[in-house]
């Protein structure tokens, strides 16, 4: 590399972790505000906080926000360069746009491969042991709940819940379908049920179950109370956020198997978590070549103008990404797309901009 690579790179390193370490201590204090009482209420000794929950919220969260955190890095000290005119220099120098752009690249693509393996296998771990640490002294009871939950418990058999509640074991306007091939041959329908884990057995209250004969004709039975074991398990309805976030990609793929076997509705979380681990490291590459545009140019504001525009970019992109998402979970928009919509939308913003940036 040259010198003027070096001094870039030198740049953009000091800035970066300076703006990462100011938003992972403000993250934290915010965090420890919010926790302080669970904690003193909690046997967890004080090293127990640290080690097992704090810092590997620190790995969370400065990945979570780290294409957004390069941004802003990109934003200051590029603004500060331009404020002292010292892109002019360069350009008048006859160095060539493209050629300034190489260490903003250099070290964009290097954070790109670390955001890949924090992504992709470390955060999960340590997603996993700060879950692990907050089931243990912070979430002692959980109140899970989902609504018209559907699943393939076994092959031809499907359940159906309007609302379940795992912190009951139970679950209201409850069905069971058995099929042979296309046809119908048993449903059971009830107000509730509710699952007893000692017995592995679930009651269903006020249980109506229609057999249908092979003559079309049908046979109808009532029951105040059926104890009955049906294939079907209450941890089926313990998926959350946290725990897909705790695994890694090869398990999750392994659970996003088993999902699909049993007809979750969970199916569209676990795909965009796991393309998400792939699309947002790759929206670094993307937002440096936008803020080195941006901040390149001299403003009359100077630095403020610069980063109120990284700002306002920001939660742009934050708010394309947020509507891709419930696009993907309502009007059933590919998942893949959804994730990498917001990539390809500030993808062609960069391009003109950097065609605009050249002339």
């Amino acid at each position: 590399m040259k010198k003027l690579d070096i001094f870039i790179i030198k740049k953009f390193v000091t800035t970066f972790l300076f703006m990462i370490g100011v938003f992972v201590i403000i993250a934290v204090v915010f965090d420890v505000s919010e926790n302080i009482d669970d904690f003193l209420k909690s046997e967890a000794t004080f090293w127990e906080v640290v080690i097992k929950y704090y810092i590997n919220f620190c790995f969370y969260f400065g990945n979570l926000l780290s294409a957004f955190i390069i941004f802003l890095s990109v934003i200051w000290f590029t603004s500060k360069m331009a404020q002292q005119s010292e892109f002019i220099a360069m350009l008048s120098g006859g160095v060539p746009y493209t050629r300034i752009m190489r260490p903003y690249l250099i070290f964009a693509s290097l954070m790109v491969l670390v955001s890949l393996v924090l992504g992709h296998w470390i955060v999960p771990m340590a997603n996993q042991i700060k879950y692990d640490f907050e089931l243990q002294y912070i979430r002692k009871h959980l109140n899970v709940s989902e609504s018209n939950v559907h699943q393939e418990v076994a092959p031809g058999v499907l359940a159906y819940f309007h609302r379940v509640n795992v912190n009951t074991h139970s679950g209201s306007q409850f069905s069971i379908e058995y099929w042979d091939q296309q046809r119908l041959i048993k449903k059971i329908t009830a107000p509730g049920a509710t699952y007893f884990p000692d017995k592995d057995s679930w009651r269903i209250e006020r249980a109506v179950m229609r057999t249908y004969l092979p003559d079309g004709g049908e046979r109808v039975k009532f029951y105040p109370a059926l104890d009955t074991i049906l294939p079907l398990k209450m941890e089926n309805f313990t998926v959350r956020a946290e725990v897909m976030g705790a695994m890694t990609t090869s398990r999750l793929y392994d659970f996003l198997d088993e999902l699909m076997m049993n007809g979750s509705s969970r199916v569209v979380d676990a795909r965009v978590e796991l393309y998400s681990r792939t699309a947002n490291p790759f929206s670094i590459l993307i937002l440096t070549v936008i803020g080195l545009v941006i901040a390149s140019r001299r403003a009359r504001g100077g630095t403020g103008v610069h980063l109120l525009l990284a700002v306002v970019i920001g939660f742009t992109f934050i708010f394309i990404s947020k509507i891709a998402a419930v696009a993907a979970l309502n009007i059933g928009l590919p998942v893949l797309l959804a994730v990498w919509l917001p990539n390809i939308v500030f993808c062609v913003l960069a391009f003109f901009l950097f065609k605009r940036a050249q002339r």
